[in-house]
């Protein structure tokens, strides 16, 4: 008989089932994820200045992760996946939904990226040496928290870099994200639970428990004449750069 702990689950399977649902409608920029094809060019202008500040590359480089490893947790069908494989990394991507690992291995073949996919619980995986470990949007669905980020760190080498993203839990990002956007057909309906949402010192107190340590976090503001964009303003949302501490 085992005297080893056992690992905390961090997969809510209501959440993998809801996720997985839209797993067809993934790549469709019109279609449920229409927010996510939104948002992801703004989170790519962040991560590509991270990656050289953190790196030292060259900021015209077409491929700045080229020899390097990146893991996306919680990769949905691939749509942040697919850009950091052509920005040179070998790439790994982790989901919880069977249905949208089917769609991201086909949508990667049918564009030529050599992508590896995995359906699990990425503290059951053991991933470990990960030049650049990302996680859009997925902390405020994860059943454990501080089990998820222990297996994002153990995930990340020793000189490697972390981005997050999740949504603030704030007055504003109640009324805009939760009752307006899923009211509204913006986002499918039962997508976001407020409660569940991360502040940034939720976040911080998270990731030193980890012995990570997290940079000033930049805001995903809206507006209507430059709808999606960094800001300073955490109100709604927010992306941060996270390090291994000392």
């Amino acid at each position: 008989m085992s005297n080893a702990t056992p690992i905390p689950a961090t997969i809510r399977p209501a959440e993998a089932a809801h996720f997985g649902r839209l797993a067809d409608d993934w790549w469709d920029p019109a279609g449920s994820s229409a927010m996510l094809h939104r948002l992801n060019p703004v989170r790519l202008g962040f991560i590509r200045s991270a990656i050289d500040a953190h790196f030292g590359g060259d900021p015209r480089s077409h491929r700045p992760l080229a020899g390097r490893r990146a893991v996306d947790v919680g990769c949905g069908a691939g749509l942040l996946a697919e850009p950091l494989a052509r920005m040179g990394a070998e790439v790994t991507g982790i989901d919880a939904a069977a249905d949208n690992v089917r769609v991201a291995i086909a949508h990667a073949a049918a564009s030529g990226l050599a992508i590896t996919y995995h359906c699990g619980d990425v503290a059951d995986l053991g991933l470990a040496g990960y030049d650049l470990v990302t996680s859009m949007e997925v902390i405020e669905h994860v059943a454990d928290k501080a089990a998820f980020v222990a297996a994002l760190a153990a995930a990340l080498g020793e000189h490697g870099l972390m981005i997050l993203s999740t949504p603030n839990r704030t007055a504003a990002s109640r009324v805009l994200l939760v009752e307006g956007a899923e009211r509204l057909g913006m986002v499918p309906r039962g997508t976001h639970h407020w409660h569940d949402f991360v502040t940034p010192i939720e976040l911080h107190d998270l990731l030193a428990g980890a012995g990570l340590t997290m940079g000033n976090p930049q805001g995903i503001a809206w507006g209507p004449a430059r709808g999606l964009h960094l800001s300073d303003n955490c109100a709604l949302n927010y992306i941060v750069t996270v390090t291994r501490a000392g």
